[in-house]
């Protein structure tokens, strides 16, 4: 997953208000959103290529979420599935510091990584790079996340954060549906706003949108995740990465 946005204890009907894209390859092999056949109390998308997932969330209120650190110059392709890091923590009873403390204490080679983990029912969130190397508890905000670390104010993060702002700051009941149109914004970065990440212009361009297009690779799906104060869950995903080409929602409700 390349781009998040979020509102944590920031909107007075919702707890969780949390969307995002999925960039990928399209050739690479994922299943959509679904309930797991062998531990169903977990929610996620598959990776089947590396396993994991880049976001979860369980009946009971354990979320995970993960983004790439975009560093091309220091890509080790023989480096352990980040995929992991999210699907360990949904599927373990570890409270989310802890877990945490043991990735960043084990300091195993992933390559660059971005890693939101929290326990709902018990408003924790907490955030991990290793890159920052600092585990950082998350109070109520707004915050967006790429491929560097959270809150840089890269062009598609902070348009995407302004949208979302003004959707919280003037919408009291949220469907799902406006948040996907927001993720679908495919308007490109000024040259002069460019993310600057070791790629050419041409490459970074092609990135800097909300909705990457490109022929090979691109957003491949987007997430909604509204948790109001009841501990009422709406999960959805909007999936463009198809073989016939025609959007598809998966869509999960539930209460913690």
């Amino acid at each position: 997953m390349c781009l998040i946005t979020f509102a944590w204890k920031a909107h007075p009907r919702y707890k969780l208000v949390f969307i995002s894209n999925r960039d990928e390859f399209y050739q690479r092999p994922t299943l959509p959103l679904q309930r797991w056949q062998q531990q169903p109390h977990i929610f996620s998308g598959i990776d089947q290529k590396g396993g994991g997932t880049w976001l979860g969330l369980t009946e009971k209120g354990r979320f995970a979420a993960l983004t790439n650190y975009r560093d091309p110059k220091n890509i080790n392709e023989n480096a352990p599935s980040r995929g992991f890091l999210t699907t360990d923590f949904l599927s373990s009873a570890t409270d989310p510091l802890p877990y945490l403390e043991q990735i960043k204490a084990e300091n195993k080679p992933y390559n660059g990584f971005n890693l939101l983990v929290g326990k709902m029912q018990d408003e924790q969130l907490y955030y991990y790079s290793n890159y920052a190397e600092t585990i950082q508890t998350l109070e109520a905000g707004i915050y967006g996340l790429s491929n560097h670390l959270l809150n840089t104010s890269w062009f598609k993060v902070r348009t995407l954060k302004e949208g979302f702002q003004n959707i919280l700051a003037n919408e009291e009941q949220l469907d799902v549906g406006i948040f996907f149109d927001l993720l679908h914004n495919t308007t490109p970065a000024p040259e002069n706003e460019l993310q600057q990440t070791g790629l050419s212009t041409e490459m970074e361009t092609m990135l800097s949108p909300i909705f990457i297009k490109s022929p090979h690779y691109g957003s491949c799906a987007s997430s909604v995740i509204l948790l109001d104060y009841k501990g009422h869950i709406t999960f959805a995903e909007k999936n463009y990465n198809t073989p016939d080409q025609k959007n598809v929602i998966q869509l999960f409700r539930f209460k913690l």
